[in-house]
Parts: structure tokens; C-alpha cells; sequence
């Protein structure tokens, strides 16, 4: 067996897997640790040297990934993904500069490469992209309607929550979230504003409890829709294992009674 293949085979093996995984979440604990001033004045060099150990691993992984793979690997997204991440901790300065060393923590992000179930998940989330743009354009509208209303009707009264769109659209999406809605700002309102929760309660009936929850539902029939397609994808693999290794059987059977005489 060629080289390629057996590097290609071996990377591909559950304990390889398991080992990286195994690394990037020691990793993760690592550049949590990084944080800590305590740890880092009694124990920084060894944190450090074993972040280093868990760079020179990921490299190593990446670099085998490209020989074995040569230009297939530029075919997978994930690949790139993981290129890109340790690219960025292996930058020129990366060490020193404060920006640079917190986007060392994307290494954590690796562990979605190399997880199935978060692999699904995420690429449910990309699919249904296209459609939540809709949803986001709708969103969209109604939160400057409903800015330019809250300006017009409470601006004057609560220029700090309403006096302009930016301010009623950042109050708007707090009311959305349902974070201090009631008792922070809408019945702060009503005291002046009597029937203000004619305004504020249609508002969050429909970017709430809606288009909220249609977001969710695209996200939800994307990463269904990707897990049937890779349920699809296992069935034709194992039909077709099924299938060569009749024919192989069919092979030597016919094999073996052209022989016999």
C-alpha cells in the first residue's frame, strides 16, 4: 500500500480522532489557565510549553492532512477551516500582540472538524443561511418601523431609551430579548404612557414569540435535513460495500468452477 494511503487510513482511524479531540479540549483547558494571573506566575512556563506542544501537534495533523490528501484537501471546507485557525496561531507576533493571543482560542473551535454530531450542526446552520436571510430582512422592517414609532410617540419623554432610531431600536431588541422588559422599561413607559402596552406588546408578540421561533424552526429542518442526507450518504456507502463484495464472492466462485473439471 502506498504511503499516501496508509497515512490517509490512519488519520481516519477512531483513535486518531479521538486523539485530537482529546488534545484541542486539553488545549482549550490550557488557554483557559493562560488567563488566570495566579496560574500563570506559578506555573506559566509549563502552561506555556505545553500550548506550544498542543501547536506543534495540530501542525503536525494539518501537514499530514495535506500529504495524504494532496489537493482533496482543499475540497473539504473543514480542512480549510482548520488551516486558517492554525495559521492564525502560528502568525508572526502572535505571542506578543493582546488581539492575536485571544484569537488563540479559536483552536477550541477545532473540536467541530472533528466531532460528527457538531459537524451537523453547524453545517444545518450554514444551510439554512438563505433562508434566515428572509427572516432577518423581516426583522429587519419591523424594527425600524417599530423604532421610528417608539421615537415619534416616547422620544420626547425618554430620550434615553427612544430619543432617536438607534436608541429605540437597541430598547426594541432589549424588549425582544425579554431581558428587564417589563420592570426596566415598559412600565417606566406606561406611568405617562397609559396604553403603551398597545405598542409594546403586539411588538413582542411578533418578533418574540414568531419570527423568533421561525428562525428556529429554518435551523432545525436544515440540520434535519442534513442528518437524513448523511443517513443517505451511509446507506449507499454500505450498498455499495454490499454490493462489490458479492461480486467479488460471485468472482471466485466462478473462479473456482472453471477449475474444477
Amino acid at each position: 500500500m502506498p504511503l499516501r494511503k496508509k497515512i490517509e487510513a490512519w488519520i481516519g482511524t477512531v483513535f486518531f480522532q479521538r486523539f485530537v479531540t482529546g488534545v484541542i479540549l486539553f488545549n482549550a483547558v490550557l488557554l483557559g489557565l493562560d488567563t488566570s494571573e495566579t496560574v500563570m506566575s506559578n506555573i506559566g512556563g509549563i502552561v506555556g510549553f505545553l500550548d506550544t506542544v498542543c501547536l506543534f501537534i495540530f501542525i503536525a495533523e494539518l501537514l499530514l492532512k495535506l500529504f495524504a490528501l494532496d489537493k482533496r484537501f482543499f475540497k473539504s471546507g473543514w480542512n480549510i477551516f482548520d488551516a486558517i485557525v492554525i495559521g492564525i496561531a502560528i502568525m508572526p507576533g502572535a505571542q506578543s500582540l493582546s488581539v492575536l493571543r485571544a484569537l488563540r482560542i479559536l483552536r477550541v473551535l477545532r473540536v467541530i472538524s472533528v466531532a460528527p454530531s457538531l459537524r451537523r450542526v453547524v453545517e444545518g446552520f450554514v444551510t439554512a443561511l438563505p433562508g434566515m436571510g428572509s427572516v432577518f430582512i423581516l426583522m429587519t422592517l419591523i424594527f425600524y418601523i417599530g423604532a421610528v414609532m417608539a421615537t415619534k410617540l416616547f422620544g420626547g419623554s425618554f430620550p434615553e431609551w427612544f430619543g432617536t432610531i438607534g436608541h429605540s431600536a437597541y430598547s426594541l431588541f432589549q424588549i425582544m430579548t425579554l431581558e428587564s422588559w417589563s420592570m426596566g422599561i415598559v412600565r417606566p413607559v406606561m406611568q405617562l404612557y397609559p396604553y403603551a402596552w398597545a405598542f409594546f406588546v403586539p411588538f413582542i408578540m411578533v418578533t418574540t414569540f414568531a419570527v423568533v421561533n421561525l428562525l428556529v424552526g429554518l435551523i432545525v429542518n436544515s440540520m434535519q435535513d442534513a442528518h437524513n442526507a448523511e443517513g443517505n450518504e451511509r446507506t449507499d456507502e454500505f450498498r455499495e460495500d454490499v454490493i462489490a463484495r458479492l461480486a467479488a464472492i460471485e468472482a471466485r466462485l466462478t473462479e473456482r468452477a472453471s477449475k474444477d473439471p
